[in-house]
């Protein structure tokens, strides 16, 4: 697929919190495209920086302790210079959301028909008749049984997979240009998790709709998505198509997740691959390369200076003083493999 002026588009993007311990930059200098009919994957451990940087692209966050730089372009519109007014007009009805908690993001107190159809009434502007039969179709795109009873049941009442199938259909109820769907199989069976998976893969084909997929599940991103984007400590560390990741990633925290994944046929009496380390507080971050402390590749500038984010002539994307070694330790390897066979 060719893909022409991106439908989304951060600049350098910096979202930063004002705490009771001082300023805390969350997202810093974050800046990617996403195209319509592309499913890109935004990958990395708890407390990178995925959900906050899909939240600013909403400006969901609480404005009174939250200031945003940069630009966030979409449809070449920068949504920073939006009134709220106008960017209530784009949330849930433009770009959608799919958050991780179903009962967090389900009013319980009102009827899953009525919560979908509200939305619907609000951004398309048709009657109650219309929109709880919009709603009832909805329900049946994203494979709920009898979804004419359905919609008159409460959260409660349905099972975790049945919510979450909800959560979808409440976020493309509006048919929207760009579906941000962050952790939309969390705590879901494998079953039910190919199932949503394969039904948001058919609706962005269906509406040719830019998706941004958010995840910690690098199996996942490597079924369904075109592109990755991983994220550590507020910055992306590495871009890639998706072969091009797998095949031959380049940053080590990126070859550290990518080993950290178990295999069917792998040794199980081997332990799992594991980063050592954990991600450091946002309100301490190294002044040098921010994986520096965790990173086994890590040299005297690696803790001194903060490297930049690197484009490749393949189209790759790393942030990395010592890329280019650790690419010359892949093609040594492949080689080696080679001649032993």
């Amino acid at each position: 697929m060719v893909y022409m002026e991106p439908l989304l588009k951060l600049n350098q993007l910096k979202t930063i919190f004002s705490t009771e311990k001082g300023k805390v930059t969350a997202v810093d200098d974050v800046s990617f495209e996403i195209h319509a009919g592309e499913m890109v994957g935004l990958v990395g451990e708890s407390g990178c920086g995925k959900s906050v940087t899909s939240e600013s692209i909403l400006q969901l966050l609480n404005e009174k302790t939250t200031n945003y730089e940069g630009k966030i372009l979409y449809k070449g519109k920068n949504l920073l210079e939006l009134s709220e007014e106008q960017m209530r007009g784009i949330r849930g009805n433009e770009i959608s959301m799919i958050f991780q908690d179903p009962m967090s993001s389900l009013n319980p107190v009102y009827t899953i028909g009525n919560q979908i159809a509200e939305a619907i009434m609000i951004h398309q502007r048709v009657g109650k008749k219309e929109a709880n039969l919009r709603a009832i179709e909805m329900l049946r795109l994203t494979g709920i049984p009898s979804p004419e009873k359905r919609i008159h049941e409460y959260p409660h009442e349905l099972s975790g997979g049945m919510r979450q199938r909800v959560m979808i259909a409440l976020a493309l109820s509006c048919k929207p240009q760009l579906l941000i769907a962050d952790e939309p199989t969390t705590a879901l069976d494998v079953t039910i998790q190919s199932q949503i998976l394969e039904l948001i893969q058919e609706l962005r084909e269906e509406l040719d709709m830019g998706v941004i997929l958010i995840t910690h599940d690098l199996g996942v991103v490597a079924e369904v998505c075109t592109r990755v984007i991983v994220m550590y400590l507020g910055q992306i560390i590495e871009e890639a198509d998706v072969k091009t990741l797998f095949k031959s990633p380049l940053h080590p925290y990126t070859k550290g997740l990518l080993k950290s994944i178990p295999h069917l046929d792998g040794d199980r009496t081997q332990k799992l691959n594991v980063i050592k380390g954990v991600v450091p507080s946002l309100q301490d971050v190294p002044s040098g390369c921010r994986f520096a402390p965790r990173c086994d590749f890590a040299t005297e500038q690696c803790h001194e200076n903060p490297p930049e984010l690197l484009e490749l002539e393949n189209g790759q994307k790393v942030r990395c003083w010592n890329y280019e070694h650790i690419l010359r330790e892949a093609k040594d390897h492949a080689v080696t493999t080679s001649e032993n066979k």
